[in-house]
């Protein structure tokens, strides 16, 4: 067990609700709650709380913040940036007319291709296709897995009324077609651009590129609470929005979420980005100094994939030389008390990464303290191997297929 209390980490609102303490270095992950917020934007949330507001209102208020945040011409904020794919899709299926926005999922006229990279196809804890087809759009699969090239986006674009561009470390990083030239053949075949860039800092180059949608989470990185920010053109932001009277009813955000993420839009350009780049660096810095050294480890920063400005710790772990596999130490950090959930997405490549974004004061030098013990400690590899790399594959799925059980 860690000694808590030597961190000065609040465990109070945990304990008193009986849910477990849980330290997260994996990143902002929707199965840990997304992100952490501010004071100001809990205080914001709870202020929209105990009161009744014009909805449209608040929306037009979000709408002048996601402009001023990102550069569109207008937006408006949903459930989730995946909410905000299947709307944005939705929006570019009708248009803004009610009678067929009523007819989507099941009867979205002959116009509705979606064309997408194959390579961009997918999983964030659900498909990108899915959210596609909630909308009634109709899937355009363009290239190969690893190369994309100008001709298929050109071929596919046929019948299309929008072609969706991913951002995300998920997707295949290379052979993929760069957003401006995918704009470019795009509009030349008057196909508007949605770019799904749910977990990006920037949040105006999309559109500057030419994206016509642009999709970004309220939450993780901002730091809001639960949301979607869709910004674009605003005659398809207005047809996008017009989805709350049909298939978006079950993904409307509440009056609270709003508010809340109205702040969080505010606070992120009001915010000193490099003190807390420079904060995240000091934990990767203690980090890399606690494993130096270890048999079997190797520690080193790496950027982002999607170049955000930000680095994680890459941990690779050799079972012939240290007491586990990295897919063994993941479930070791994870028995710990309080666990310590890492970065375990790619461990069947033989490593491990440590997230410095939203780490609660105290938790990184919790965090360095448990490296060695863990790191050194034969009795991870005891864990069963199979069933620790089973676990990184399939576990999203198994915490769904257990809950309750």
């Amino acid at each position: 067990m860690l000694r808590n209390e030597d961190y000065g980490i609040d465990w109070s609102w945990h304990d008193a609700e009986g849910l477990s303490r849980v330290v997260n270095v994996s990143g902002t992950m929707t199965s840990l709650g997304g992100s952490i917020t501010t004071e100001r934007v809990a205080r914001a949330t709870a202020a929209a709380m105990p009161r009744f507001v014009n909805i449209h209102e608040l929306q037009a208020r979000a709408s002048q913040t996601i402009a001023r945040l990102t550069g569109a011409e207008a937006g408006f904020l949903t459930a989730s940036a995946s909410a905000g794919i299947s709307l944005a899709v939705a929006g570019c299926i009708t248009g803004l007319d009610p009678a067929k926005a009523e007819a989507l999922p099941t009867r979205p006229g002959d116009t509705n291709g979606v064309a997408v990279q194959m390579g961009h196809l997918c999983e964030y804890g659900a498909p990108v296709s899915q959210a596609i087809a909630l909308a009634g759009g109709d899937q355009r699969i363009v290239g190969q897995s690893t190369l994309t090239r100008d001709y298929q986006l050109e071929a596919a674009l046929d019948g299309c009324a929008a072609a969706l561009y991913v951002v995300s470390h998920h997707v295949v990083d290379y052979g993929m077609m760069p957003l401006d030239t995918f704009v470019r053949i795009a509009h030349a075949k008057g196909v508007p651009v949605i770019v799904d860039a749910a977990s990006e800092y920037d949040l105006t180059g999309m559109l500057a590129t030419g994206a016509d949608i642009a999709i970004y989470s309220g939450h993780k990185f901002l730091g809001g609470p639960t949301s979607g920010i869709v910004a674009g053109r605003k005659a398809l932001i207005r047809a996008a929005y017009l989805h709350n009277t049909g298939i978006g009813r079950g993904m409307k955000i509440g009056k609270e979420s709003m508010a809340g993420a109205i702040a969080a839009m505010e606070q992120w350009m009001e915010r000193d980005h490099e003190a807390i780049r420079a904060e995240e660096t000091r934990a990767l810095t203690i980090w890399a100094e606690a494993v130096a050294g270890l048999p079997g480890i190797t520690a080193k920063p790496l950027p982002d994939p999607t170049n955000n400005p930000l680095e994680r710790l890459r941990v690779w772990a050799d079972p012939a030389l240290a007491p586990a596999s990295a897919a063994q130490f993941v479930v070791a950090f994870g028995k710990l008390d309080p666990p310590i959930v890492v970065r375990g997405h790619e461990v069947e490549k033989g490593y491990f990464d440590l997230d410095p974004c939203n780490l609660m004061p105290g938790q990184a030098e919790l965090v360095r303290d448990a490296l060695k013990p863990v790191l050194t400690d034969p009795a991870a590899g005891a864990i069963d191997a199979r069933s620790a790399l089973a676990g990184a594959r399939n576990g999203g799925t198994e915490s769904y297929l257990t809950w309750l059980t």
